[in-house]
């Protein structure tokens, strides 16, 4: 929950010039707050950015006070959606259920979900890293079609807190996902603290495909940095 519209033209000018160089066969994707979604859909058109959405509702339309659904979001340009974040199962009641449920709604208008599934630090301190991420895995992805679709791991307990998962633990976990996985295709990305400084080591790595990058998104600099990330 970050950047006005103002704010979200002024990240735009910083950040486009950092693309120029940026290998073709890398997939720049923004997902912004609802409020930023038009105007970034109009002002990143004819770019290689493509839209995504922070979250989507599983209905089609109706009684939803605050909700967004996905009609609302493929009219305007949105390309893919984030879907069960950490955040979301945190604080707004996010179950396996209902993330099942938003997987279907993207899927079925045509926008690419990002699955995020990771533990807590009292599930990896326990040695439950393997069973939450399992769980999550048999119930998110029932009926959903693995050949659209984005993963995203996310310890949870990295988030926000500067604590990076070691790179390697970071590709043995992906790589456990993966083989779980009835399409071992699906793009995997690793998400938390992912910074300019620690990107190349985790890109590294066989199993890891990509970055969901919270707080080193908000700067220009830093996420230019990590999209041109040599490894």
């Amino acid at each position: 929950m970050y950047k006005t519209q103002a704010d979200s033209l002024e990240f735009l000018r910083g950040f486009l010039p950092h693309l120029t160089d940026t290998p073709d066969d890398r997939d720049v994707v923004l997902c912004v707050p609802f409020t930023d979604l038009v105007l970034l859909s109009r002002d990143l058109h004819g770019s290689r950015v493509q839209l995504g959405a922070q979250n989507i509702h599983w209905a089609e339309e109706g009684a939803y006070t605050g909700e967004i659904s996905g009609a609302m979001l493929a009219e305007i340009g949105v390309r893919y959606v984030i879907v069960g974040h950490s955040e979301r199962r945190q604080y707004f009641g996010e179950t396996d259920d209902t993330v099942n449920l938003r997987l279907k709604a993207a899927q079925d208008i045509g926008i690419m979900p990002i699955l995020c599934v990771g533990e807590t630090k009292q599930q990896r301190d326990t040695a439950q890293t393997e069973s939450c991420i399992f769980s999550q895995l048999e119930n998110d992805l029932i009926g959903i079609d693995q050949h659209r679709l984005v993963i995203a791991y996310e310890p949870i307990w990295a988030i926000g807190t500067g604590d990076t998962c070691d790179a390697k633990e970071a590709n043995r976990v992906i790589g456990l996902i993966r083989k779980r996985l009835t399409n071992p295709d699906v793009p995997i990305q690793y998400g938390g603290s992912v910074k300019p400084d620690n990107v190349d080591s985790i890109m590294a790595q066989p199993e890891i495909d990509g970055a969901l990058v919270g707080g080193a998104s908000l700067t220009s600099e830093s996420f230019g940095q990590i999209v041109n990330y040599t490894a």
